[in-house]
């Protein structure tokens, strides 16, 4: 069944060639009304403050390292208009790899692909949704979660998207994650799982003992004979602010687990080196017993897809990261950004610890760009349309029932006045 906004858009085009030339992803293909066309509508009205934005915005301007201004002059013709190799440039790529194993210390005994760079991360999930899911081989994923999985699942790839509470009161929802694994593995006799920690739209990471309880459910399915995809959607990785959570990901934990598991690495610059635009991104792959012959078989299937859909990827993005990685005044600089985010962090947690609202219940957050509310007695939409009508905010209506805040984007000494704000605009709402 079509969305409504493709059918929309087909309806206007009825009878003209372009109706007869489509093909069945063309019939498919939409733009939603998600985060994008809302936050457009932000950046036009949010006059006090625009939540809307994944984004580190300082005094208005999105943050940027030193090294990325001072380099972009200086790059040379090879640097910059040249075209990059389509698995990446490779020095980028094993540099990449380095960056990974030394952020997660598990994976210094395993053998994992060289990353391959794909443009963007967006691109590095809808590869690996050409590569593994189609019409007979559904995706897995929480709710709520980030609105562009159903775009590029169901309609870019015509599969299904099956999910699952992601949280059980104010916990990881463990035993709802083991039975839809077990659901989809008695089913289809495969499982393909997407998780993204610090996750989006709410911002939580999994501490330590979830993160063992999820590595136990991977494990006792693949002992059951099922073959597992697990896909680690590390968009926000390193972006923590509670010593409880895990702060390896769990492709770290997952790598090698089982014969019957491969898991992927989707991962950048774009939120851990606040390069937002670069769109460059790498896709890891990690399987127990793996051969290197093996993972250049995988990496070739990614290349060819590659080939297929950009050629490669930008050059100047990776030779601005490849300069940046190798400039090491610039780890203070990262360190003091993300010290502004987990200030930003701590006010909003202060804030809804000592606040309450019969409308609103933050959802658990511990990490990342976000934080999301349970909306009860209204509707989201309803509430972000009055709060950047009358308040200036923008935020963002992930569903009916999910409000996000981006506190990335909005400064420290503003939160608890907007915050105060979407608490008394909700309370007029519903009442």
């Amino acid at each position: 069944m079509l969305n409504p906004l493709a059918q929309d858009l087909n309806d206007i085009l009825k009878n003209t060639a372009v109706d007869t030339l489509f093909s069945k992803l063309g019939k498919r293909m939409f733009f939603p009304k998600g985060i994008i066309m809302q936050s457009g509508e932000a950046k036009r009205s949010a006059t006090v403050a625009n939540g809307t934005i994944g984004m580190t915005v300082i005094n208005g301007s999105p943050a940027i390292l030193p090294s990325i201004q001072k380099s972009i002059p200086s790059l040379n013709a090879q640097e910059l208009v040249a075209y990059a190799p389509t698995a990446g440039n490779e020095e980028l790529r094993a540099l990449w790899k380095n960056h990974i194993i030394a952020k997660n210390p598990l994976l210094a005994s395993k053998a994992i692909s060289l990353p391959t760079v794909v443009p963007g991360l967006t691109a590095g999930i809808a590869y690996a949704a050409d590569l593994f899911c189609d019409e007979t081989k559904p995706l897995l994923v929480p709710y709520p979660s980030w609105d562009n999985y159903a775009l590029v699942i169901e309609t870019r790839c015509g599969a299904e998207l099956h999910q699952f509470p992601l949280f059980d009161g104010n916990s990881l929802n463990i035993s709802g994650l083991e039975k839809a694994v077990n659901d989809e593995a008695t089913k289809y006799g495969s499982v393909r799982l997407l998780l993204n920690f610090p996750q989006n739209p709410s911002g939580y990471s999994p501490t330590h003992k979830e993160i063992e309880k999820i590595c136990s459910i991977i494990k006792n399915t693949a002992e059951h004979d099922a073959k597992l995809l697990i896909i680690c959607d590390d968009a926000y990785f390193g972006l923590n602010y509670e010593p409880e959570v895990e702060k390896q990901s769990l492709f770290a934990h997952i790598a090698d687990i089982h014969e019957n598991v491969l898991a992927v690495k989707i991962d950048g610059p774009t939120k851990e080196d606040f390069a937002w635009g670069f769109r460059c991104g790498f896709m890891t792959f990690g399987c127990k017993n793996y051969t290197k012959e093996q993972y250049n078989a995988l990496e070739k299937k990614l290349m060819g897809l590659i080939r297929a859909t950009v050629s490669c990827s930008s050059t100047p993005a990776q030779s601005l990261l490849l300069r940046t990685e190798e400039n090491q005044e610039d780890k203070a600089q990262r360190a003091a950004f993300r010290a502004v985010l987990e200030k930003r962090y701590r006010a909003v947690r202060n804030f809804v610890n000592t606040h309450t609202s019969p409308v609103l219940t933050p959802l658990p957050f511990n990490s990342g760009y976000f934080m999301s509310f349970h909306v009860e007695k209204t509707d989201a939409e309803d509430l972000r349309k009055k709060l950047l009508a009358e308040k200036g905010i923008g935020t963002i209506a992930i569903d009916s029932s999910t409000l996000r805040i981006a506190f990335s984007s909005i400064d420290e000494k503003k939160i608890t006045a907007v915050y105060a704000a979407i608490y008394e605009t909700a309370l007029q709402i519903a009442c």
